[in-house]
């Protein structure tokens, strides 16, 4: 029997075993009692109550015939076992008036419509028995971290024990006198090491022995137990004074110790002194061992720096006064941070519209002379027709990728005999054997001409088609800096991940046009993803491959389906290469960490762009990685897992 039950109440059988089904996972830490009527449940509590257990949670329907569900939960307070109940109320409709009675009662917790979304149900099923455990301190709360919220419990797991370690330690040591502290302490470590002290911790030394050297590094922990140590600190001229004495109870080196900075004096036996010596290895054992020790520790550590603060008023006042300049120099330093983020987020953007931008003003000026020359083409009306529907099929068209063009132009250079002629048809995608047989063989003697006036037609879909990409992209960045300041998920959808490398190599045109670019495309299934995210990364990588090469040079890119995994799943590809100057090995581990970046001097370049890549792919459960040879090439492979729906 567990300590918590749940009590479903619903005089429909059907939708109690649905209940029943969904409280499967939680059956293990609490008991599922059900209920058809009030009276029945009212049995059940009383029931509970006699077992001396508890009501966790409350699932009731607000209709049950002649009964009302909401005054049931009202009722609740009532029963000794179900006052600190949660509550989930069903209704068929909305019922505005039943949820506020139960709202205005302080009795609903939340509130359910039939039909009912299963994970939604889980959810809050989750929240609700979370909430209910967390008002039980004297409950193992890790016991039920594996099935409620983990998260949530974990972190008032350990708020509860730092209450309780600063409860203690405030009661139990504030009482004390400096020499019983002290002495606790010691006889403690004295105890640890009797019989176990293969480090040589309990030490005596004679007079003028140095424990610490100033400006030295130490990583020493000094305890006196007997004796005396003098604490010498040097001033601008070199020469020594003494600032202070330790004796029985205090410590030495403590300060350095902790923080780890360079010892502020050195510390000389003046006589016969008998010490604990703790390096950080020996103390975190000795602490790991005897936790009752750390409160006892701390107390005796802040009380050794409170009689150093004492005993210098002017080291003091000096402190204070270099600790204010240090959080006028930190909020400072926070005012030109936050300007210096702006200034980057303001040429991130700028940057980032720049390229469909220009590739919109350079296809305007395009259309200019191209809608001119097809106003003024010598074509009859038939092949004006034909250089329409072209136009369309452009602002349409498909990519098709380096190697499938060259092979479509040298199969049909066999039939027209003129390799240029059949590169122009095949690039302008009326190599189809319908339109060959009707469109251009019978014309053969003029296709040159043809060719030329439909090659406008042709343009002016592929720049129409480039606007449309390029004022499309602009929105999307408008839609993502407006999901960043809401901080909301972008939708899902099927995509041809085709389209969007093509879209972002449109933004690119005006580069790529200086460079060879080389696309290998593989046939690929449709991805659910969030294709706005993936085109920044497509930007990002492409963006970066241009700037590793010098004119002309070469960008690569490739999409494949890897193989098949030992569970069958495969995974979507994308590889962007480039010939360029590569990164040297020691650089390729550190190009996806914040800040970082290999840009050269005078290109653009935050060291932002491959860390939100890398946390992008992560949201699609892929992965990125880097190969890189210095002097010869640098790709990025992007791997995107199909789901088991694709």
């Amino acid at each position: 029997m567990n300590n918590f039950a749940i009590v479903c109440l619903d005089d429909n059988p059907d939708i109690v075993e649905l209940l029943n089904t969904s409280l499967t996972p939680f059956a293990g830490l609490f008991d599922v009692y059900n209920a058809y009527s009030i009276s029945q449940a009212n049995d059940v509590l009383t029931h509970i109550a006699e077992q001396g257990q508890r009501v966790a949670l409350v699932i009731c329907d607000n209709d049950l015939g002649c009964d009302n569900g909401v005054n049931f939960l009202v009722s609740l307070d009532q029963h000794p076992a179900s006052r600190q109940a949660r509550s989930i109320l069903i209704n068929d409709t909305p019922q505005l008036d039943a949820i506020m009675q139960a709202v205005n009662e302080g009795r609903l917790h939340y509130c359910l419509t039939k039909p009912w979304d299963p994970q939604e149900l889980q959810q809050v099923l989750v929240k609700e028995l979370t909430s209910f455990i967390l008002k039980h301190t004297d409950e193992d709360w890790l016991r039920y971290s594996q099935v409620l919220d983990h998260r949530r419990i974990l972190n008032a797991h350990i708020d509860h024990q730092m209450s309780r370690f600063r409860s203690g330690f405030i009661q139990d040591t504030h009482t004390l006198d400096d020499a019983t502290l002290a002495k606790q302490v010691t006889d403690a470590l004295y105890e640890f090491f009797a019989g176990n002290d293969e480090n040589r911790a309990c030490r005596s030394y004679s007079a003028n022995h140095i424990l610490t050297h100033e400006g030295a590094s130490n990583n020493i922990l000094w305890f006196i137990t007997q004796g005396e140590v003098a604490l010498y600190k040097k001033d601008e001229f070199g020469r020594r004074h003494e600032v202070v004495r330790a004796g029985p109870g205090h410590l030495v080196g403590g300060m350095s110790f902790i923080s780890g900075e360079p010892s502020f004096s050195t510390g000389v036996t003046l006589c016969h002194t008998d010490v604990i010596k703790l390096d950080r290895k020996l103390f975190n054992k000795v602490m790991n061992s005897r936790t009752e020790l750390l409160p006892l520790f701390t107390n005796l550590l802040l009380r050794n720096f409170n009689r150093r603060l004492k005993g210098s008023i002017q080291t003091e006042l000096c402190l204070q006064q270099t600790l204010k300049s240090l959080d006028d120099a930190h909020h400072q330093l926070v005012e030109k941070e936050k300007m210096a983020m702006l200034g980057q987020l303001v040429a991130g953007v700028a940057h980032e519209l720049n390229n469909p931008v220009s590739a919109i003003l350079r296809g305007s000026d395009t259309l200019k002379q191209t809608i001119g020359t097809i106003t003024e083409t010598p074509l009859d009306p038939e092949n004006q027709a034909r250089g329409n529907t072209i136009m369309q099929q452009a602002m349409l068209s498909r990519p098709l990728s380096t190697a499938e063009n060259r092979q479509r132009a040298k199969n049909l250079t066999n039939v027209i005999g003129d390799r240029h002629l059949a590169r122009k048809i095949v690039q302008m995608g009326i190599d189809d054997p319908e339109i060959l047989q009707n469109w251009l063989l019978p014309q053969k003697h003029q296709l040159p001409t043809l060719l030329n006036e439909w090659e406008n037609y042709y343009q002016m879909g592929n720049f129409l088609r480039s606007i449309n990409v390029c004022a499309q992209r602009i929105a999307d960045l408008v839609k993502s800096l407006k999901s960043y300041a809401r901080q909301d998920d972008e939708t899902i959808h099927c995509v041809d991940i085709h389209e969007g490398l093509e879209d972002t190599l449109v933004i690119f045109e005006n580069k790529l046009k200086r460079h060879r670019l080389i696309k290998d495309y593989h046939p690929l299934p449709p991805l659910h993803c969030q294709p706005i995210a993936l085109q920044q990364v497509w930007t990002n990588l492409i963006s970066n491959a241009l700037d590793a090469v010098d004119e002309p040079g070469e960008i690569r890119v490739t999409t494949r389906l890897s193989e098949p995994d030992a569970q069958g799943k495969q995974a979507i590809e994308v590889i962007v290469a480039d010939n360029g100057k590569g990164i040297p090995p020691a650089q390729q581990a550190k190009i996806f960490e914040l800040n970082f970046t290999t840009k050269r001097e005078g290109n653009f370049g935050l060291g932002i762009g491959l860390s939100v890549c890398q946390q992008i792919i992560h949201q699609h459960n892929g992965t990125i990685t880097v190969e890189s040879e210095p002097g010869q090439f640098t790709q990025m492979i992007v791997t995107l897992p199909l789901d088991d729906a694709q």
